[in-house]
């Protein structure tokens, strides 16, 4: 009797492991048949939690597959995780998603927010440095010699796009005070370290400087907007080609149309384009992200 209830034990404990390691192989799904989602961390991550659980969960309901989203450290451990196949789906900003897309050949852009057709990145500056709201492009000059951060290297709103402005505007990045700027890693923090005056100036997302003057982590007080950039397109959902043949035929134009659908009358899809800064998603292209890709390659970022 002794001896059956610690065989019994021991058996217990084996799959207490082995639920640990092997919990797909536990629940009867195989590796394959998870749809792995990412995203770029381009804020902060309290807010990525909450917006790819609830994401996680609809899209699994509405696929009948598991979803898991699976946080990456920065900008281009997202590009490599979906050009080494560890993601499925990986929202990327329009850089990143270029960078990905262009090491997975058969990849394919599905779907955008309403947004990004005509995304804009701001200008933003400690009260303190005196710097004065800019009328046009040309008058970007007032940066030099400025102490001026981006957000991450690889971000489209945060660098990419400002920097193609202020190089139009004959403003080098050796111009900067220093000779050199700052790199934040993330909007937020670009909005945090100009409010604090640790930067004089900044770039960063329009869509992550509303979203924090809504919740009054804005302080008018310390940081303005002195210039908004014309507008390009932006961030987007970047699908690997073998969908269908990983899940089942059609499955890409199915994942494609779930984001279409999201709406309002939906408690949980409502929350989620709210998280998202949305209204809704819309169908988007490639071809969407020509110029983008030719910026990149501009200055160094896409080789």
């Amino acid at each position: 009797m002794i001896n059956k209830l610690k065989s019994l034990k021991a058996i217990k404990i084996a799959i207490g492991f082995f639920s640990i390691f092997n919990f797909s192989d536990v629940t009867g799904l195989k590796a394959e048949e998870i749809l792995r989602i990412g995203a770029i961390p381009d804020q902060n991550p309290e807010h990525l939690n909450r917006l790819y659980k609830v994401l996680s969960s609809e899209l699994s309901e509405q696929l009948n597959v598991q979803v898991r989203y699976k946080p990456v450290t920065n900008y281009a451990a997202a590009v490599t995780a979906f050009r080494t196949g560890n993601l499925d789906l990986v929202w990327f900003g329009a850089l990143t998603g270029v960078q990905a897309r262009l090491q997975s050949k058969r990849s394919k852009v599905i779907a955008q927010r309403d947004i990004d057709e005509k995304f804009h990145s701001i200008f933003i500056a400690n009260k303190k440095s005196s710097i004065q709201k800019i009328n046009n492009i040309n008058e970007l000059k007032i940066l030099k010699d400025k102490r001026f951060t981006f957000g991450s290297e690889s971000s489209t709103s945060g660098r990419l796009m400002p920097q193609y402005f202020l190089n139009k505007a004959d403003v080098q990045l050796k111009d900067f005070k220093g000779a050199r700027p700052g790199f934040s890693g993330s909007h937020d923090a670009t909005l945090m370290l100009v409010q604090s005056g640790s930067y004089e100036a900044g770039a960063l997302s329009e869509e992550v400087w509303k979203r924090n003057l809504e919740r009054g982590r804005v302080d008018p007080s310390k940081v303005y907007v002195i210039w908004k950039t014309p507008s390009y397109h932006n961030y987007h959902w970047l699908a690997q080609g073998n969908l269908d043949k990983k899940f089942r035929k059609g499955f890409t134009k199915e994942l494609t149309n779930v984001f279409l659908r999201f709406n309002q009358k939906s408690k949980k899809q409502k929350q989620i384009l709210e998280l998202f800064s949305a209204k809704k998603f819309i169908i988007s292209k490639k071809e969407n992200y020509n110029k983008i890709e030719k910026v990149g390659r501009k200055i160094g970022k896409i080789k």
